[in-house]
């Protein structure tokens, strides 16, 4: 689990657990108070501690029946994703799941193409859609020689719809959504490919959830602490990983809300927000009828 240290990982994690699955928690950030740079935009710097950790997330597993084990690993370093894989293998000897959570956390995330710098394109193409093919690669030849194995990309809106407004004004930079665009290609891919050796792969669209970092970074880029809470996904993604009917879906993009509520997965929950009922998905992951920009205009996740 990557980007497990908060927000979407950090629920999954959980739910995994509950769910009967040991969790390996990746992230950079392994004790609570860690300083480094979450800045969206290249106008100015904040390292301020973000509240969540991998020692937190792993303490949290624990409770919930899991054992843990925390790999601290950097998208952009793809030499410690190998040795984080490496780690996880000789320890328990398979992966069941994984699951691609984490993404690029740094300045061009907010920030409009002509203020930022080509390096900062190629941090988010290289942390949000390589990232997790190093990760699949490692990953999936132990699967394939069971037969068996499930990859779940949580991807973002943003990598198949335009934003209504421009970065800084309730939209987001180019460098996320192209690289969300790229890296939303990937589980089709691995589903025909690898769909015979027993690998299913699925694209998992949050929707705007509310998370740590939306609550103490977001707002001054438009976005408020209003989304759909991170158990919603949590719950999506243990489904997929344990329920035989997954496998009717391998390859597709599952609309996470609709399809947590419609299933009842997440027993107390509501449900999406009413502005976003006009958003429908199929089984196949074709995003159906009314499909208005400013509806698919999701907050970046976590």
């Amino acid at each position: 689990m990557t980007g497990a240290s908060r927000g979407i990982g950090k629920s999954c994690s959980v739910h995994l657990a509950r769910a009967g699955f040991d969790v390996a928690v990746s992230a950079r950030t392994v004790q609570e108070g860690e300083r480094r740079e979450h800045s969206s935009t290249v106008q100015r710097s904040d390292t301020s501690p973000l509240p969540g950790s991998l020692s937190k997330t792993a303490a949290l597993v624990a409770e919930a029946g899991g054992e843990a084990l925390i790999v601290g690993a950097d998208l952009l370093d793809f030499d410690s994703l190998d040795a984080a894989a490496t780690t996880v293998l000789e320890r328990w000897g398979r992966v069941d799941v994984l699951v691609n959570n984490g993404r690029y956390i740094g300045p061009g995330h907010m920030d409009r193409l002509l203020d930022t710098p080509i390096e900062l394109l190629d941090r988010h193409l290289k942390a949000n859609c390589l990232a997790p093919l190093v990760l699949a690669k490692a990953l999936m030849p132990q699967m394939i020689a069971r037969g068996a194995g499930t990859i779940v990309n949580i991807t973002s809106a943003s990598g198949y719809a335009d934003p209504t407004k421009a970065a800084g004004d309730g939209g987001w930079g180019m460098g996320y959504g192209i690289s969300k665009g790229a890296f939303h290609r990937v589980a089709g891919f691995l589903a025909v490919e690898h769909g015979d050796d027993g690998i299913n792969a699925f694209n998992v669209q949050p929707g705007y959830i509310s998370t740590e970092r939306i609550a103490q970074d977001m707002a001054q880029f438009g976005f408020d602490d209003t989304g759909q809470p991170a158990d919603v996904i949590g719950a999506v993604v243990a489904w997929l990983a344990t329920d035989d009917g997954a496998r009717e879906l391998n390859g597709a993009n599952i609309e996470a809300q609709f399809f947590c509520h419609e299933r009842g997965l997440l027993p107390g929950w509501d449900g999406p927000a009413p502005n976003t009922a006009a958003l429908r998905y199929d089984l196949s992951g074709a995003v159906l009828a009314e499909k208005e920009a400013e509806l698919l205009a999701q907050s970046p996740q976590e």
